[in-house]
């Protein structure tokens, strides 16, 4: 199967561009030239919009096993092919939970059975992510995880982390950490500032995150071990971050579109479509984070795409689950704000939706050149529109950015040389 891309144009250096033609034999990038005449089976006229490599989320929900009614394996990686991901790496906090060998042989099954792009499974740190007791990480490493976690659950103990993280260090795997101090969150459910104050709502203190990460970078710097830090969202994690990388220690971290663009003043009323853990913080955090980011403190950008249902999230701060989708939102919500308004390059951003996660963790993706598997997003950067949770191909509608008026929208994804998601091109 052959399918030629006429008249796409190709982000260069410095946002410098240039309009090309890119020929796909099989699951590969054949050819990328200033014009191609060879035949193909399918043939399609990308209209001078731009192409890119398939985005990479290194951090999504999909929920399957045990939680289908939020979000399944299909509607997951369809939602990802809608917002131009060709590879997603989904977390364990399933049920079953992947803490297992046979578990995880199942969950891998159903991904080849139901995903539309690429889907690399974590694995537990502990059993049942409970904490206590260590998975067998040397078995499980063996059967193409992407990495160990628990997330969602900060381990508590140090023991406990030394011990994954030298069994890991072991395999050449990382340890993923979502960093939360559970003795001092104190039962929060935004964060610990102005509006937990004005919606007499408890707070989550900026400290519980940043503790746990000043701790495990010298665990990790002790067991040798590569740790990355999930959804950053503090400033004094920032800088324990961007010390330990000048310690030399082995420590990657990502940020989401959420705690870049919102902080907790976008909170004016108890609606939990702005739940999410870690909460939204304050102004000088969120500055803070775009700060990180430039600066390479942060390696990339992950959305932490977690769909509930309409009913859970219904129930206000107190009571409903954390989390929001983004899998569909993230580019065209970063290109709209930070991109048009000059904070941010356009190659800075794609390259952190892309090369930089490959990077980070050696991944053969992430790239638009020959002899590459055809990983490719087509992105219609003049298209203004709306956003609205109804349209989504992902179950979960729980968006605190429904109506933001956006532009930058994928309009074509394909993921090994297949057509995932095509939406309004010829």
């Amino acid at each position: 199967m052959k399918t030629l891309l006429k008249n796409a144009k190709r982000l260069l250096a410095a946002d410098e561009t240039e309009i090309c033609d890119i020929l796909i034999e099989g699951k590969k990038i054949k050819q990328i030239a200033a014009v191609i005449s060879e035949d193909a089976d399918e043939v399609i006229n990308c209209e001078e919009n731009l192409i890119v490599p398939g985005f990479i989320d290194v951090h999504i929900h999909l929920r399957e096993p045990g939680g289908e009614r939020k979000e399944t394996i299909a509607s997951g990686t369809k939602a990802a092919a809608r917002g131009g991901f060709t590879t997603v790496c989904a977390m364990p906090n399933t049920n079953p939970v992947p803490d297992n060998v046979r578990t995880l042989e199942e969950l891998l099954e159903k991904i080849k059975q139901d995903a539309v792009v690429r889907v690399i499974p974590y694995a537990a740190i502990t059993e049942n992510l409970k904490g206590e007791a260590l998975t067998n990480i040397p078995e499980i490493a063996k059967k193409g995880v992407f990495a160990f976690t628990d997330d969602g659950v900060g381990i508590q103990t140090a023991d406990l982390m030394l011990q994954a993280m030298k069994q890991a260090a072991a395999c050449n795997m990382p340890i993923i950490a979502h960093c939360e101090d559970n003795s001092i969150v104190y039962g929060g459910v935004v964060h610990d500032g102005k509006v937990s104050a004005a919606l007499d709502l408890p707070g989550i203190p900026s400290i519980s995150e940043s503790v746990q990460i000043a701790r495990d970078v010298l665990v990790a710097e002790a067991a040798g071990c590569h740790y990355h830090v999930c959804h950053v969202s503090t400033k004094e994690s920032v800088r324990v971050i961007r010390d330990a990388k000048k310690a030399g220690i082995h420590i990657t971290a990502e940020v989401t579109p959420h705690h870049l663009l919102l902080n907790e003043e976008s909170i004016t009323k108890d609606d939990a479509n702005f739940k999410m853990n870690p909460p939204l913080r304050a102004k000088e955090d969120q500055e803070a984070l775009l700060e990180g980011l430039l600066d390479g403190t942060i390696d990339f950008i992950a959305t932490d795409h977690a769909p509930h249902a309409k009913n859970e999230k219904e129930t206000g701060f107190l009571k409903a689950p954390f989390g929001i989708v983004g899998l569909e939102t993230a580019f065209s919500l970063l290109f709209t704000k930070l991109v048009k308004t000059d904070r941010i390059t356009l190659k800075q951003l794609v390259d952190w939706l892309t090369i930089k996660p490959a990077e980070v963790f050696h991944m053969p993706y992430g790239r638009l050149e020959e002899n590459v598997v055809a990983d490719i997003t087509l992105i219609d950067l003049e298209k203004e529109t709306i956003i609205d949770k109804e349209s989504f191909h992902s179950k979960g509608k729980n968006t605190p950015f429904h109506n933001w008026e956006v532009n930058g929208l994928p309009i074509l994804t394909i993921a090994e040389g297949k057509i995932a998601y095509k939406g309004d091109i010829s």
